[in-house]
């Protein structure tokens, strides 16, 4: 289904088109991974999930220079899409699928930035089987697309374009109960601080909120009157060493992504893309029922740099 206009709210593709969208990606990711070549990853994936699979395709290159032609093909079966309806650009979706990589549910958002445009997989999270929440259906079962700026209201408990700069300042102040305590949250602060100050080494984050264009949170309504949000963040981890120490590398992923010189520190560079569950505002609704809790979370360093 094509779509014409700006005023009319439409859905963003037909069933029909969402299934070749998928078909699509599918194979130009097998493509990108078995050719190690970034370029081809840019033809399917935008955001977080292009820098992670450029990252990808980068670290293995170094390895296997001919590429991979024995990359097994990714398969995504049992689609069930989430179809929002919207009026003009940019517009998305989701696929609920099952993959031929393990038993998890992947929920793969796709977004198109205009007519002309080619449709292009922005976030995968990953979900337990029986945890990916209910999305709120009209009658005619489309999704609904959940406002994600403060000046257009969406009912939630934290507008989505908020998400990300409430996430990076607990994660660097500890600071606020937008957040359920989970490994994400709470426990990641704490692994933190074990590195924070070590006889070899001292540590300092950098975490980055984003948010549109380039990584644009994206959310969708539940049945509950809450949402699922997805967002982007990146975080840099810069190691100095203590006197008379010099950094080492022995992870194969970072030695083929490292640039610099190792001399007295590195820095880490990771981008995160996550899945929550933000419930409905509620002004008599405190405590636990009223936080922020996370679905999914990938991390991946994308870069590192020595100095």
């Amino acid at each position: 289904m094509t779509v014409h206009g700006e005023r009319e709210i439409v859905p963003a593709v037909d069933k029909a088109e969402a299934a070749k969208v998928l078909g699509d990606f599918t194979a130009g990711y097998t493509k990108a991974y078995r050719a190690l070549d970034p370029a081809l990853v840019d033809r399917v994936e935008t955001g977080a999930l292009a820098e992670i699979g450029r990252a990808d395709v980068t670290a293995q290159r170094k390895l296997l220079p001919k590429g991979n032609p024995g990359y097994p093909a990714l398969e995504l079966r049992d689609a069930r899409f989430a179809i929002p309806k919207s009026a003009g650009w940019p517009k998305f979706f989701v696929a609920d699928t099952l993959s031929n990589r393990d038993r998890n549910r992947w929920l793969v958002v796709f977004t198109c930035d205009s007519a002309k445009d080619p449709w292009k997989a922005a976030y995968l999270t990953l979900h337990a089987p029986g945890t990916v929440p209910a999305f709120r259906t009209d009658g005619d079962g489309w999704a609904e697309a959940v406002p994600a700026r403060a000046d257009e209201p969406s009912g939630l408990a934290l507008d989505p374009d908020a998400v990300s700069g409430a996430y990076t300042g607990f994660l660097r102040t500890g600071k606020g109960d937008a957040f359920a305590p989970d490994l994400a949250t709470t426990q990641l602060r704490a692994d933190r601080a074990k590195l924070a100050r070590t006889p070899t080494f001292w540590t300092d984050w950098i975490d980055t909120p984003e948010r549109s264009p380039g990584f644009p949170p994206l959310a969708l309504r539940t049945a509950d009157g809450g949402a699922v949000v997805f967002f982007t963040a990146h975080h840099r981890e810069k190691r100095t060493m203590a006197k008379g120490v010099r950094p080492a590398v022995t992870e194969q992923r970072t030695k083929s992504l490292l640039t610099g010189r190792l001399s007295t520190a590195i820095t880490y560079t990771r981008v995160s893309e996550s899945a929550v569950r933000v419930p409905a505002k509620r002004e008599r609704v405190k405590g636990a029922a009223s936080r922020v809790r996370f679905l999914n979370r990938i991390e991946s360093l994308i870069a590192a740099k020595g100095e």
